[in-house]
């Protein structure tokens, strides 16, 4: 028997495949594009750990053709595991819930896997991203602390520490746990990210732009979404810091075309597109070319937080699909599983009819259809710095329909979170000379 680089042992029928499985797991963990080569290997080595982890891979997909294209994978991953590990079995188990739709079940199942083989930290991730997915920060959080102290020399480990305690706005030891994770590895994209989130949170935006250009240096190998989203936060500090000729050279060069049919690419396109028109910048006809690949997500309804994106950027590009699309959503939150069925019926529903109603220049639906979103907006997963785009939409929906009371009282608790923003400085200028408030601005 062979172990794993973190030291797990692994039931393989080749010893030619561990390079390919040792890939899978730290490129995994890592963010690193490496993490495919286990599909190559997955062609000639039927052992169940790397047929399992070739299935999480396809789901990666984040597509309706994902469980499709991962299901052969983890039915031969299944027939094996009676001549596995225990820790191997649990693995195969809960990538085969998340196969079967049964995400509650795949979090129980890495959350186990923490507890029992605390060095699996492949597992681990993968229980963080459904949890996130399904807004439970604290989850993410009691998965990660239950890895501690076992694998504590890792530095992918304090990573994943950081963005759970930073999306339980625990923002002081998300900070020292990613600080700690880049003393132990510089380039560490992961902990990167985590502390753009807490930098932003905290209005420290030039802090912010001048540490992501900092590391900006490292972010090489990875996988398409991580560069494209850490260059997305530095994008989004740029544009609170009214660099608006910064943002479209990142947005042409960084974050859109990377890989134009990921869905995660696409949602940081969506929203940087959006950002960027909500501070009043023209963007030209970026979105023809963001719309021409979101028309080919209309049957996915994976997860909300993607579904409500891709409708937002189908409507502001002008493509009929948009309604195509809610129709599809609307049909998906009445069929959709026990466990997700209110966030689908609750919030993305609302969600996506105020999206497009705003898409299309219909402020005041926005406000009302948003409006009820907005409060349960945690359900659909995402960050809370992503969800803030739906936060703006609805404040400028309020105040083109002259809401401005309400819109007052929200962007006075934003601008005091974030006193360097110049966007936020420049918008409250306008509610307040719109509420003859203007000795405010003295």
């Amino acid at each position: 028997m062979w172990t794993d680089c973190l030291g797990n042992p692994v039931t393989l029928d080749s010893e030619r495949s561990l390079a390919a499985l040792n890939d899978f797991v730290e490129g995994f963990i890592a963010s690193e594009a490496r993490v495919v080569n286990i599909l190559d290997a997955a062609a000639q080595d039927f052992s169940p750990i790397v047929q399992a982890s070739a299935a999480a891979v396809h789901m990666f997909a984040e597509s309706r053709e994902g469980p499709v294209h991962a299901r052969p994978f983890i039915e031969r991953a299944q027939a094996g595991s009676d001549r596995v590990t225990a820790r191997e079995q649990g693995f195969i188990a809960a990538v085969a819930a998340w196969v079967a739709g049964d995400t509650p079940r795949a979090i129980a199942l890495h959350e186990a896997q923490a507890r029992e083989f605390p060095r699996d930290l492949a597992s681990l991730k993968l229980g963080q991203y459904h949890a996130f997915n399904a807004g439970d920060s604290p989850a993410m959080l009691r998965i990660a602390l239950n890895a501690l102290p076992a694998a504590a020399d890792v530095p992918y480990l304090h990573g994943m520490l950081a963005f759970a305690w930073e999306q339980c706005h625990l923002l002081e030891q998300a900070e020292a746990a990613a600080r700690h994770a880049i003393q132990m590895r510089h380039k560490e994209p992961w902990a990167h990210h985590a502390l753009a989130h807490v930098m932003l949170t905290q209005g420290r935006l030039q802090e912010g732009h001048e540490f992501l250009a900092s590391v900006s240096d490292t972010w090489t190998g990875l996988n398409s979404f991580m560069v494209t989203h850490n260059w997305w936060h530095q994008a989004v500090f740029a544009l609170e810091l009214d660099r608006r000729d910064e943002v479209l050279r990142l947005y042409d060069t960084q974050v859109w075309g990377v890989v134009k049919d990921y869905s995660q690419d696409q949602v940081n396109a969506v929203s940087l597109l959006a950002r960027l028109e909500l501070a009043g910048v023209d963007v030209g006809d970026r979105w023809q070319d963001v719309g021409s690949y979101l028309a080919r997500r209309l049957d996915d309804q994976v997860l909300p937080f993607l579904d409500m994106q891709y409708l937002y950027g189908l409507a502001r590009a002008g493509r009929p699909e948009a309604d195509t699309l809610l129709h599809h959503v609307e049909r998906h939150a009445q069929q959709a599983p026990a466990h997700a069925r209110t966030a689908w019926q609750r919030v993305a529903v609302p969600a996506s009819r105020g999206l497009l109603a705003h898409a299309r220049g219909d402020h005041n639906q926005a406000v009302d259809e948003l409006g009820q979103a907005l409060p349960r907006m945690t359900e659909i997963g995402g960050s809370h710095a992503q969800r803030d785009l739906f936060a703006q939409i609805y404040l400028d929906a309020l105040i083109r329909t002259g809401r401005l009371a309400g819109a007052q009282h929200l962007l006075a608790q934003q601008v005091r979170a974030q006193p360097q923003s110049l966007r936020l400085q420049r918008q409250a200028a306008q509610v307040y000379r719109g509420l003859g408030l203007q000795a405010v601005l003295d």
